[in-house]
């Protein structure tokens, strides 16, 4: 029998866990390193989502093992009113490698730096509404649920007051295109903030977004689309956060993803990426409006801010990323995942898109690729058969879209654990379409 089975184990869990998302994988996993976790029965299983699209550095990276037990023996926790040099350092790195956000408070999980920064821009700006994208995910704490789309709406009351959306673009299935069929994002962008400007009360505050919508299904924003957003922006005195929780710190082959648009936000956030599949988050922002929140009373004090443990962790990771020239390998591991999907992609009718950059890309699964029709279920087959085989896949399912794998290595990874993901997604979909 497999020790993955073991009575006892899952008795305990199904006894005492709260469910919260999707079914749990019926497997026990005893460890991880580099690429891959390992289950109970020491099958190894190649990690294409980097844990929950965090573990930049692959599982059990040496340097951060290292510094953990550095850093737990000096200081790990403090009061929060108290600093120390690794605080002082990751904000001053941060600082360096985002110019114009010269401001940084460190804090714990996505959720909480994105509470934070709506919080913030609501007391700079004097106004309560924020948008976002249809297809958002920015946590599942008050405003920051109250600005996700993309699941998790129904059933809990009331959204934030002056909670507004608008589509985000996707020029695979296009809302407004120009005559060629492509889509003409300026005119989307345009008739949303029209229809944003007749439901204002006049209270804008502030727009998130995130530059790659992960889980609204690796939606990319078009280049030029965030300085046009950015100047909607400016033009309603709102400012721009931009969370960049799992495009930060290297994935998409920039440092950040905003980079390659030369357009910087009033706000951004970090998390996921920033702790390594630790839990560390950060939020950025102009010494202007850090100035003027200040003045104001800005009031954000949590348990673990300014924490010393993960932010040595933070430190450890740009050290890593810059010293093995991690940002460059991610365009070129990026770019040899992207090929193979595209081959995929020539062999299986099944796959409707691959989109992305970097090492964050996304496949879309249809049934019909003329009419573009949603392929969930031959997607949830298409995960199951590649976890039979070694592969951890991710797959989200939208209305208005085919289930779309979300694909997100670590940095980390080998030309070989590229080959060896897209051979074993391979088999795994002539297996689900058979």
């Amino acid at each position: 029998m497999s020790r993955n089975a073991d009575p006892a184990f899952w008795e305990a869990a199904d006894r005492h866990l709260i469910r919260y998302g999707s079914a749990f994988e019926r497997l026990i996993i005893e460890r991880a390193e580099g690429s891959y976790v390992y289950d109970a029965d020491g099958r190894a299983i190649l990690d294409f989502t980097s844990g929950q699209m965090s573990a930049v550095l692959g599982h059990g990276h040496p340097d951060i093992v290292a510094t953990v037990q550095r850093q737990m023996a000096q200081v790990a926790h403090l009061f929060s009113g108290m600093l120390t040099r690794p605080v002082v350092d990751l904000a001053q790195r941060l600082a360096e490698l985002a110019p114009g956000l010269d401001r940084v408070q460190l804090l714990t999980t996505g959720a909480e730096s994105n509470e934070a920064a709506i919080r913030m821009a609501k007391l700079v700006t004097g106004g309560h509404e924020v948008v976002a994208f249809a297809q958002s995910w920015h946590g599942m704490t008050g405003s920051a649920a109250s600005a996700t789309y993309s699941a998790g709406r129904r059933g809990y009351g009331p959204a934030a007051a002056g909670s507004l959306v608008i589509p985000a673009p996707n020029a695979y299935r296009p809302r407004f295109t120009h005559p060629d069929g492509s889509l003409d994002w300026q005119t989307e962008l345009d008739d949303a903030f029209w229809l944003i400007d007749r439901q204002s009360t006049g209270n804008l505050a502030a727009f998130i977004a995130e530059p790659i919508l992960s889980s609204g299904g690796i939606l990319e924003l078009p280049p030029g689309y965030l300085a046009a957003l950015k100047r909607k922006c400016e033009e309603r005195g709102m400012l721009l956060i931009l969370d960049e929780a799992q495009t930060g710190i290297g994935r998409t082959g920039h440092m950040f993803a905003f980079q390659r648009d030369g357009v910087t936000p009033d706000i951004m956030t970090l998390s996921k990426t920033l702790g390594a599949g630790l839990p560390l988050a950060a939020v950025m922002t102009t010494s202007a409006i850090e100035q003027t929140a200040f003045e104001r009373g800005f009031l954000f004090y949590t348990t673990h801010v300014s924490d010393p443990l993960p932010a040595a962790i933070g430190v450890t990771v740009l050290d890593v990323v810059a010293r093995d020239g991690l940002v460059a390998q991610a365009v070129s591991r990026g770019q040899r995942l992207r090929d193979g999907l595209l081959d995929l992609q020539q062999r299986f009718d099944c796959i409707g898109d691959v989109r992305g950059r970097g090492l964050l890309q996304g496949m879309e699964i249809v049934t019909d690729r003329s009419t573009k029709a949603a392929g969930f279920e031959l997607g949830a087959k298409i995960m199951e058969e590649a976890m039979q085989r070694g592969l951890s896949m991710n797959i989200v399912k939208l209305p208005g879209m085919g289930g779309v794998f979300r694909i997100a290595p670590p940095l980390t990874i080998s030309e070989a654990e590229v080959d060896q993901g897209i051979s074993i997604l391979s088999d795994a979909i002539a297996a689900a379409v058979a």
